[in-house]
């Protein structure tokens, strides 16, 4: 891990697809090695702490098969992978408020494990009500994924009528986009489907949508 805290990373094409259409995909984000040892994190979790995914927030969470069938576990940096990542997505965070002025406040992911078979209907990731949920990401943990075998990301137009990308899960890709604006699924997969996701946040919970 020494060696990869070096590594210097340019978050420039993020801004400006954040700033453009509001979605940006960036195959080979980060290198390989840490891919892996962000795979292997979570494939050693101590058992039962990857648990049913929930919908909704606070007192109106859920779980609901029929919506979404991952597992999922918060990364709290409680291993070196993790604080490296949480360091990384604090760096970028830092990069949006100085480029495009978001204010965004905090950061918070979670491994996901799609078993094969597992689906997350089409949905918005910020809650009714609630638009304190401003920039999605999802960073893939796959090992050398094919086209046959499912578990694309597809992300709809703003209004949700027709698939602007289909996006395959493969490792070292990081998805970007403005967390309600973009609806999107995950497709069953015919293998275990690994990633991260996560949101960066603002303090306030009511606040309008971001227009970029």
């Amino acid at each position: 891990m020494n060696a990869a805290v070096g590594l210097e990373f340019n978050f420039d094409d993020i801004i400006e697809a954040l700033a453009g259409p509001g979605i940006g995909i960036f195959p080979h984000f980060i290198d390989r090695n840490i891919v892996a040892s962000l795979r292997h994190d979570l494939l050693t979790l101590p058992a039962g702490e990857l648990t049913p995914a929930a919908i909704g927030r606070e007192r109106d969470q859920q779980t609901n098969e029929r919506i979404r069938s991952d597992k999922t576990r918060w990364l709290e940096g409680d291993t070196p992978i993790q604080l490296y990542y949480l360091s990384l997505m604090t760096r970028l965070q830092q990069a949006l408020n100085r480029q495009l002025f978001l204010g965004l406040k905090d950061y918070e992911c979670h491994y996901a494990l799609y078993q094969a078979g597992d689906f997350y209907k089409k949905h918005v990731d910020a809650f009714r009500g609630r638009g304190n949920r401003r920039i999605t990401t999802v960073l893939y943990l796959n090992d050398d994924w094919q086209a046959s075998q499912g578990g694309e990301l597809l992300v709809y137009t703003d209004q949700g009528s027709g698939v602007q990308h289909s996006i395959l899960p493969t490792g070292g890709t990081l998805v970007c986009f403005l967390s309600e604006d973009f609806p999107h699924e995950v497709l069953p997969a015919q293998r275990d489907r690994m990633s991260i996701a996560g949101w960066f946040r603002i303090d306030d919970p009511i606040a309008p949508a971001l227009h970029l």
